[in-house]
C-alpha cells in the first residue's frame, strides 16, 4: 500500500492523468478497475478518476509493492553530460563558454532566469540530445531543489526556446505555477523580450520594418516577403543602432511579433545580416569575422526581460527586469572595431 499526498505542482489536475503519470505503464483500464474495486481511493473514498485533484488530498493506492513496481517506471534517468572535449563544436560553432553548468542570473521557488550559452540546445531535438531541459533537472536534482520522486508527475522546463546558437535569457519554471503562468505570459506577449546584435554594415536611424514571414519547413528556414504570399504571415521588427562604423552595426532588437528566425532573417532581407550567422548571413561578412575575431556563430543576444503585472503566486515578480551581459565574442568585436555604446 502506497499514500500520495497532493502537492502544489500535482492540484488542479484530473486523479486519473495524474495516476497515468504515477503508474506510468499500467494501462487506462487496469486504473479505472482499481477505482471501481476501491483499490484506489481518494481521500478514504470511491472514486472515478473525472475528479480534480486539491492541494492535500491523499490518493491511497491499497496495491501490492510489487504491483506498483510494476507499473511504474522512472520517467527521468540523469543523463550524462557531454565531453567538454567534444561539446564546443556544435555544426562549425564554437560554445561560448562553458554549456555543463548553468549560469544562472536569478533563482527562486518557482523559476529559474539562465544565461543561454552559444552552442546547446534549448530542447531537446532527439533523445540522445543534451539540452538544457536536461541541465535545469541535474541541477535541480543534484542541489536537493527537488527530489527525483517528484519527476514523475510533474517536470520542470524551459518556458521559452532560443535558437542552439543564439545566447541569452531563458526562463525555466520549477514549480507547476512558475511553468504555466510563465509560459502563458510569453505566448501572450506581456513579456517584453529585447535582443542585441551585430550587423554588417552602418545603420543610424531608429526603424519599425515590416514584412511577411513563410516557413519553409524541409529546410528549417524561413524566407522574407514585401507582400504577403500563400503560407505567409505579418511580422515587425523594431530596431535601434546603439553603436556604428562603416563595417558594423551594434543594434537592440524588439520583435513586435515572434516567428521562429525572425530577427535573423528579417535583417537580412533590408541588406544588415547578422554578423556570424551561417543560414542567412554573407559569406564574405562571416569569413572576415571568423579570420579577424574568431566569430563562429552569430552574434544574436536575448539580452533582457521585463516582467507584466503577474498573477499570484509570482506577483513578487511584477515589473522586475533582467539582463544578461555580453557574450564575450560581442565584446571582442566591439573593442576592436572601436563602436562606442551612446545608450542601450
Amino acid at each position: 500500500m502506497q499514500v500520495l499526498t497532493v502537492n502544489e505542482n500535482e492540484a488542479g489536475q484530473r486523479l486519473d492523468k495524474l495516476l497515468s503519470k504515477y503508474l506510468n505503464l499500467a494501462p487506462k483500464s487496469f486504473l479505472y478497475k482499481m477505482m471501481r474495486k476501491k483499490n484506489i481511493t481518494l481521500n478514504g473514498k470511491r472514486c472515478e478518476g473525472s475528479e480534480k485533484l486539491q492541494l492535500f488530498d491523499q490518493i491511497t493506492l491499497f496495491l501490492s509493492d510489487e504491483t506498483i513496481d510494476k507499473f511504474s517506471e522512472a520517467t527521468f534517468r540523469a543523463q550524462q553530460e557531454p565531453n567538454p572535449s567534444q561539446s564546443g563544436c556544435h555544426n562549425g560553432n564554437v560554445v561560448q563558454g562553458s554549456p555543463l553548468k548553468l549560469d544562472i542570473i536569478y533563482e527562486d521557488e518557482h523559476i529559474l532566469v539562465i544565461n543561454k550559452p552559444v552552442g546547446i540546445l534549448s530542447q531537446k531535438a532527439k533523445e540522445s540530445d543534451y539540452s538544457l531541459v536536461e541541465q535545469v533537472i541535474n541541477y535541480l536534482i543534484e542541489s536537493r531543489r527537488i527530489p527525483i520522486e517528484q519527476l514523475r508527475t510533474f517536470r520542470p522546463s524551459v518556458c521559452n526556446r532560443l535558437d542552439r546558437n543564439t545566447s541569452g535569457l531563458v526562463i525555466a519554471g520549477k514549480s507547476l505555477a512558475g511553468l504555466q503562468i510563465m509560459s502563458e505570459a510569453l505566448k501572450d506577449r506581456s513579456i517584453h523580450k529585447y535582443y542585441q546584435c551585430i550587423v554588417a554594415g552602418e545603420l543610424s536611424q531608429k526603424q519599425v520594418i515590416a514584412g511577411f514571414l513563410k516557413k519553409e519547413e524541409p529546410r528549417n528556414q524561413v524566407t522574407i516577403h514585401q507582400r504577403e504570399v500563400k503560407g505567409s504571415v505579418p511580422i515587425m521588427t523594431e530596431y535601434v543602432p546603439l553603436a556604428s562604423n562603416e563595417s558594423y552595426t551594434l543594434l537592440r532588437v524588439t520583435l513586435i511579433t515572434g516567428r521562429t528566425h525572425q530577427i535573423r532573417a528579417h535583417l537580412s532581407s533590408i541588406g544588415h545580416p547578422i554578423v556570424g550567422d551561417y543560414k542567412y548571413g554573407l559569406e564574405s561578412v562571416n569569413k572576415v569575422a571568423k579570420q579577424k575575431y574568431g566569430i563562429r556563430s552569430q552574434l544574436l543576444h536575448s539580452w533582457k526581460l521585463v516582467m507584466p503585472k503577474l498573477p499570484k503566486p509570482l506577483e513578487y515578480l511584477s515589473g522586475t527586469q533582467f539582463t544578461a551581459p555580453l557574450p564575450e565574442g560581442f565584446r571582442r568585436v566591439i573593442k576592436a572595431e572601436g563602436l562606442k555604446i551612446t545608450n542601450t
